[in-house]
């Protein structure tokens, strides 16, 4: 079998941990270009520096966001950490601002990383009535003068869509890097790079990958020089995604854009359902006309959809009774739809907001429900059924 081809379209697991060099002229060779950083080295050394199933893996991702380069890490939050590290500068890394209303394990790397351990000086941007208001944005930024600026397209979990072609001109206007989370909204309905972003993150583990079976980020973006800080930083960090996974989300993401397309199908169908309820108080879901930021949802994502996630308050005026509503809700539903803390599954599932976030968000009867691609009507069936149950 040495040396023979194999006629295969899919990229074989390389499971090498470091890789055959032959001889020490060969070696040389291949430490001196390792200094250049490239993506797909013409000689792969170790496996912590770039690994080919890995590499034939970001080609995919390089398709799907229309960028320059993409490069995989074992998850969403290492992605995060590899995107900032990469401008951090010690005692001249300057003020960073984020928007408050992003995934709660940012904001918990936020406090507990950037500040507590690496003392930088990080400022958050607040929401406003479900929106983020540009003028005031404009105000802070000439105040602060901050060197990045970070948000999410589609925020977690109260799914407010930020006006990002604004945000990104002002981002421009005041010198600063705008680094953007685009898992909600996946590069199905959104690719920030093309409308100038400097660098695009997702939690692979989500849509990308989709069943729940696999966790992984990807760092995307169109800068060289940005892409070799990112590969030396994940090389040296060890954040690198394996190859058995690299090799998983090569196939599964071959599914990604019909399997989002049913996602926004089946999610727009039982938001519509939701807000016409008795049992339930309110729903934010961004393709409806009452959510706070629709019409800019409209503008950036109109005609394609408008993501998976819907949050939603059961009825109930006073916390006990929501509380109630919230459990008989859920285990009403239980059979079909799971309380699993992810999101972007082909399964539906859903995570209470109280029991997660805590006081920030005074709603105890609130739920985050992460739309699959099951059969529409059935779940539609399921979900009625326990609105119903809710009411009598």
């Amino acid at each position: 079998m040495k040396n023979r081809k194999v006629n295969t379209t899919n990229t074989p697991v390389y499971r090498d941990a470091g890789f055959y060099l032959k001889d020490a002229a060969t070696t040389k060779d291949a430490f001196e270009k390792e200094k250049d950083h490239a993506r797909s080295p013409s000689t792969y050394i170790y496996s912590r520096y770039r690994n080919p199933t890995v590499v034939a893996a970001e080609e995919r991702i390089m398709d799907l966001e229309k960028c320059e380069w993409a490069l995989l890490t074992q998850s969403g939050m290492s992605a995060i950490d590899t995107a900032l590290s990469i401008f951090q500068r010690g005692k001249d890394t300057g003020r960073w601002l984020f928007f408050s209303e992003i995934y709660g394990g940012t904001n918990s790397f936020i406090d507990n990383v950037l500040i507590e351990r690496r003392g930088l000086d990080i400022h958050r941007f607040y929401s406003s009535d479900g929106v983020y208001d540009i003028a005031h944005l404009d105000t802070v930024l000439n105040d602060l003068r901050p060197g990045i600026i970070y948000l999410e397209i589609i925020s977690n979990p109260m799914l407010i869509v930020a006006d990002v072609d604004k945000i990104i001109e002002l981002a421009k206007n005041y010198g600063c890097v705008i680094i953007i989370d685009n898992t909600f909204a996946t590069p199905y309905l959104w690719n920030p790079l093309r409308n100038g972003a400097d660098l695009v993150i997702h939690s692979a583990t989500k849509y990308l990958a989709g069943h729940g079976n696999l966790t992984g980020g990807v760092v995307c973006g169109n800068d060289h020089d940005l892409e070799k800080a990112a590969i030396e930083y994940r090389k040296l960090i060890g954040h690198m995604l394996s190859p058995d996974d690299a090799y998983r989300l090569t196939t599964l993401l071959k599914s990604f854009e019909v399997r989002f397309i049913r996602h926004c199908e089946n999610a727009s169908r039982l938001a519509g359902i939701m807000e016409n309820h008795p049992a339930i108080e309110s729903v934010l879901y961004p393709g409806l006309n009452s959510h706070p930021s629709h019409n800019i949802a409209k503008k950036y994502f109109g005609g394609k959809g408008y993501g998976a996630m819907i949050t939603f308050d059961v009825i109930g005026y006073n916390r006990p009774e929501k509380e109630s509503n919230r459990d008989r809700f859920m285990e009403r539903v239980s059979e079909k739809i799971k309380l699993i803390p992810t999101l972007g599954d082909a399964d539906t599932i859903l995570l209470p907001i109280e029991a997660v976030w805590g006081d920030k968000y005074p709603y105890p009867g609130m739920i985050r429900l992460s739309v699959g691609i099951e059969n529409g009507n059935e779940l539609e069936e399921v979900l009625i059924r326990a609105l119903d149950e809710i009411m009598k």
